[in-house]
C-alpha cells in the first residue's frame, strides 16, 4: 500500500514551505528514478524552495512597483535612440550607480524612449535585488497630498521611501502651487543619501522653477537631485511612438 504525501505535504505547510509542499510528488518520483540520496533529495529541496520564493518575491516587488508596461533593456533600440551606446546601456544595467546613490535625469520630447528606458531600469533593479518604485509626477502629487487622509497613500508613499531606487515620470508636466511644491521638496530631501531617483522630463532643470513656481523651492531640489546625477538628453524629430503607430487607413498607391 503506497503511503499518502498528503500528511507530509500539510507538515511542509505548517513549516512555511509551501512551495515544496506543492512539488513534492513530482519531486520524489523523480528522485526515485535517478536513485538520488538523502543528501541529493535535501539539496534540491532546499534549492527548489529558495527559488520560488526568490521568483514570489520578484512577481511581489514587479507588481507593487507599478510600472506602466514590462519593457526591457534588449526591447530598447539604440538604432532609434542613438543618444545611447551599447556600452553605456551596459553600464546602466550593472547599477553600480544605484549602490553609489547617482541620481539619472532622462531629458527628451515626448515618445523618444524615456520612459521606456526608466522602466526597463527599475525592472532590471528587482531582478537584481533591488526595491523600486515608478509613479507618474501627476500622481505623486495627489498621493503627496491625500497621504494625511488615506490608507492607500500611506501605503504608497511608504513604499516610494523605502526603495532603493525611485522613478518619477513626466516631471514637470503639471505646474505646482506651494503646497504641492513643499511637498515634492520633502519627498526629495527625504530620499536624498538613501536612494536613487531616475527622473524623466521634457524640460531641463533651468526650467524647473517657472513649474514649481518658487525659485527657493527650487534650488534646494536641485541641489539633492543634481549632486550626483547622471543627465541623459534624448535626441529626434520623430518620437517612437510615431515610428511605430498603426494606422486606421490602408497605404494604397493611387495612380492619377
Amino acid at each position: 500500500m503506497t503511503m499518502t504525501l498528503e500528511p507530509l505535504q500539510k507538515q511542509f505547510k505548517t513549516l512555511r514551505l509551501a512551495e515544496t509542499a506543492e512539488y513534492l510528488p513530482d519531486l520524489i518520483r523523480y528522485a526515485e528514478s535517478k536513485e538520488w540520496t538523502y543528501r541529493e533529495l535535501l539539496t534540491e529541496m532546499a534549492s527548489y524552495e529558495l527559488k520560488r520564493r526568490e521568483e514570489k518575491q520578484i512577481e511581489r516587488q514587479l507588481k507593487w512597483a507599478a510600472f506602466p508596461a514590462h519593457t526591457t533593456l534588449e526591447m530598447f533600440n539604440l538604432n532609434e535612440q542613438q543618444t545611447l551606446s551599447q556600452k553605456q546601456i551596459k553600464q546602466l544595467s550593472e547599477l553600480t550607480w544605484v549602490d553609489q546613490l547617482y541620481n539619472l535625469v532622462l531629458l527628451g520630447p515626448a515618445g523618444v524612449g524615456k520612459t521606456h528606458l526608466a522602466t526597463a531600469l527599475g525592472i532590471e533593479a528587482i531582478n537584481q535585488g533591488y526595491q523600486v518604485m515608478f509613479i507618474t509626477m501627476e500622481e505623486l502629487i495627489r498621493n503627496l497630498k491625500a497621504e494625511e487622509f488615506t490608507r492607500k497613500a500611506q501605503i504608497r508613499m511608504k513604499r516610494i521611501r523605502n526603495a532603493n531606487l525611485v522613478i518619477i515620470d513626466d516631471l514637470m508636466f503639471m505646474a505646482m502651487d506651494q503646497r504641492e511644491a513643499n511637498l515634492f521638496f520633502h519627498l526629495i530631501n527625504d530620499l536624498h543619501d538613501k536612494a536613487s531617483i531616475i527622473l524623466t522630463s521634457n524640460k531641463g532643470p533651468s526650467e524647473w522653477g517657472e513649474l514649481l513656481g518658487d525659485q527657493g523651492i527650487t534650488t534646494a531640489i536641485l541641489d539633492r537631485v543634481l549632486h550626483r546625477v547622471e543627465v541623459i538628453q534624448f535626441h529626434g524629430e520623430d518620437s517612437h511612438r510615431m515610428k511605430n503607430r498603426t494606422s486606421i487607413f490602408k497605404e494604397e498607391s493611387v495612380q492619377n
